[in-house]
């Protein structure tokens, strides 16, 4: 549409000289690329070819090129993405199922369940794996050494044990001065001592073996505690025992001679603390499909180190006992293997008059 052939190209092409020019359109939104080339006819020039070309076709080219690329780098992206979630995904199942396999070898006691089978992969976490495997392992060997170094320490001191206390027996049949006798009687004392050590390693570790094998019975919660807490009052005469039970029966699965046991446990643990002049309260209620006992005295309160442990073997809150008498701390760790063996738990806690320790069953069948 131009009214004349003119431009900065046009010139040097009509001198013979081929140029070309970019211009922007009137508009700006485009670029015009125009080329001029001369027309020769002998040696003479007679005029000069003109070629434009809109840049619309160039910018075109361009942005499809762009959008290629950027739809190629993002599929790169969304795959190499993808790879890195399968692979790292991979990697977290096999951690967690490490840990759940470590998990389930160990109990909240600490007692080894089992083994670890080590993975067969070459990476890190198979090596970690054969690790846990082979720790696991030696753990399980030095827990059953400390398990079984109760029942062979009660049995190898048996015969000892036996031997000095006939000899101090044949020894007092003789005729010894006071001083002499002053001292066979405190060694006397010191054998008892030591064989009440030996008699309660040996019941801790008998009951263990005991509960592998008891048989389950179905009775009366109720009864059983009635009849232990006129036993009570016999043995205790000074302490006063208050026994609070619900209309309905409280039917058990279990064994009805481990929970008289683990009442007694649980008695004697509270006749030792409690307040002199204050009752003992047992109390039995069914809650939902559990059955709620609880023993409470009024006394001190529970130390604070010893939140948590109360119920492990060998952890006891006595300082020292007037008697004398040795002590393990094995009462409410057998209040615990009962309780676990009719499908429940043993927790201990602070009352405002006191401490209650309190012990949930399953109610109608026991642990499976």
């Amino acid at each position: 549409g131009a009214a004349r052939l003119d431009g900065d190209e046009v010139e040097p092409a009509l001198d013979g000289r081929p140029a070309h020019r970019w211009r922007p359109t009137p508009d700006a939104r485009a670029v015009i690329a125009s080329a001029a080339h001369p027309i020769w006819i002998g040696e003479q020039i007679m005029g000069a070819v003109l070629v434009e070309e809109s840049g619309n076709a160039i910018l075109t080219l361009r942005n499809r090129a762009t959008e290629r690329l950027l739809l190629i780098t993002l599929a790169a992206f969304l795959i190499g993405a993808l790879t890195l979630f399968v692979f790292a995904s991979r990697i977290a199942a096999r951690i967690r199922r490490l840990r759940d396999a470590a998990e389930r070898a160990i109990d909240a006691q600490g007692r080894v369940l089992g083994t670890l089978a080590g993975s067969p992969a070459g990476d890190e976490i198979g090596d970690l794996s054969r690790s846990f495997s082979d720790t696991l392992k030696r753990l399980a060997q030095y827990t059953d050494y400390l398990e079984n170094m109760a029942r062979r320490l009660s049995h190898e001191l048996r015969t000892p044990i036996a031997v000095v206390r006939s000899s101090l027996d044949n020894l007092g049949n003789e005729p010894l001065g006071p001083e002499a006798r002053t001292y066979m009687e405190r060694a006397r004392s010191g054998i008892d001592r030591l064989n009440g050590l030996v008699t309660s390693m040996s019941e801790a570790s008998r009951l263990e073996e005991t509960l592998t094998r008891a048989e389950r019975e179905r009775f009366d919660l109720g009864a059983v505690l009635r009849g232990c807490a006129e036993g009570y009052r016999a043995v205790y005469p000074d302490v006063g025992f208050r026994l609070a039970l619900p209309d309905a029966g409280l039917d058990l699965h279990g064994a009805p001679e481990l929970i008289v046991q683990m009442l007694d446990k649980l008695i004697a643990n509270a006749v030792d603390f409690h307040t002199p002049g204050t009752p003992i309260r047992l109390r039995a209620e069914r809650q939902g499909q559990r059955i709620a006992l609880t023993v409470a005295n009024d006394g001190p309160p529970l130390p604070p180190a010893m939140s948590g442990r109360l119920f492990e073997s060998m952890v006891s809150v006595r300082d020292a006992r007037a008697d004398g008498e040795p002590h393990l701390g094995l009462g409410l760790y057998i209040v615990r293997l009962i309780a676990e063996f009719h499908g429940g738990t043993a927790r201990a806690r602070d009352v405002a008059e006191g401490v209650e320790v309190e012990v949930e069953m399953a109610l109608g069948t026991g642990a499976v």
